[in-house]
């Protein structure tokens, strides 16, 4: 392995945790504010933030123009991710939508089947199988009892239903790409999440609330606007042009492990023994998938050069 694929691992790994960290933050912002008002909150800053780089030069101008009503059907699914999850949060916890987030690959994998005509092959479907069942074993804590009576709580519930958002949000990047600059559909989908977020809030008479955020919750509220949304995406993007998007997409699958590490290292909470099986299987899923995606990019290196 080269340093650029050294590289371009760390920035990977990197964004997984970042990301990691905005399940803790969000759930410590859920009981603050309403989470239609938090998205709107997270987008309008994310945007206010990306928004002069991208109108700085004509052709970006025009690019932005352009990519607006493909962000606004994207950013649908985006924006029922964040307010899910936001009330989700209220009745769960942050280890377990880490958990649950790790079937996003999976869910979009088999609906990438029907939707775009893509390929599962076995190996895929075994890290996924893997995956699926750390994140299962994390939701329930190791008890056969409770799987098998599917005794999620409501917040568990909830993150399921903010997944198959997550999930079309995924498929519907793929459905509407038109070779657009990364900063520019990211521009045009947060853009058109403050859209939503606005007429959501606008239609329920939901209060903004936020003066009740205090100096910590600003700051976590930062952390979610530059780290989770703008820096975990430019590293994924950047990973993704050196690894390959299969690679990248077996990162989700530590999100256990890193949630885990964070409560403890930031909280001093420890991870009841029970749960370790199931972020080690989660953990082996992401192995799994980045051995089988090495070996299949060495083996076509040869191919190339016939």
């Amino acid at each position: 392995m080269n340093i650029q694929h050294w590289h371009a691992h760390g920035r990977v790994l990197l964004a997984t945790l970042l990301v990691a960290g905005s399940f803790i933050l969000s759930a410590r912002l859920a009981p603050v504010a309403p989470p239609a008002s938090l998205t709107l909150l997270r987008f309008v800053l994310a945007a206010a933030l990306l928004l002069p780089w991208v109108l700085y030069r004509r052709e970006r101008r025009g690019q932005l123009w352009r990519a607006l009503p493909r962000g606004l059907l994207i950013s649908l699914f985006f924006s029922l991710f964040f307010i899910l999850m936001f009330e989700a949060l209220h009745t769960t916890t942050a280890l377990n939508t880490g958990a649950l987030f790790t079937l996003v690959p999976a869910l979009t994998g088999v609906a990438g089947i029907w939707l775009l005509g893509s390929r599962l092959t076995t190996v895929q479907g075994f890290s996924y199988l893997l995956g699926m069942l750390g994140a299962l074993w994390v939701i329930f804590e190791g008890s056969p009892a409770r799987l098998l009576t599917l005794q999620l709580n409501p917040g568990d519930q909830l993150f399921l239903l903010a997944v198959l958002s997550m999930c079309a949000y995924s498929i519907s990047m793929k459905l509407l790409y038109r070779n657009d600059p990364v900063a520019v559909l990211t521009c045009a989908t947060l853009l058109g999440g403050a859209f939503w977020m606005g007429l959501i809030i606008w239609l329920t008479g939901t209060p903004l609330q936020w003066q009740a955020l205090a100096r910590p919750d600003w700051l976590a509220m930062i952390y979610l606007v530059v780290f989770a949304t703008l820096t975990s995406g430019y590293l994924f993007q950047g990973g993704s042009i050196t690894l390959g998007p299969q690679r990248v997409m077996a990162y989700t699958y530590l999100n256990p492990a890193m949630v885990a590490l964070l409560l403890w290292l930031l909280d001093g909470e420890p991870v009841a023994a029970r749960l370790w099986p199931g972020i080690l299987l989660s953990c082996l899923a992401t192995w799994w998938l980045q051995r089988h995606a090495a070996g299949r990019r060495s083996a076509a290196i040869p191919q190339a050069g016939r």
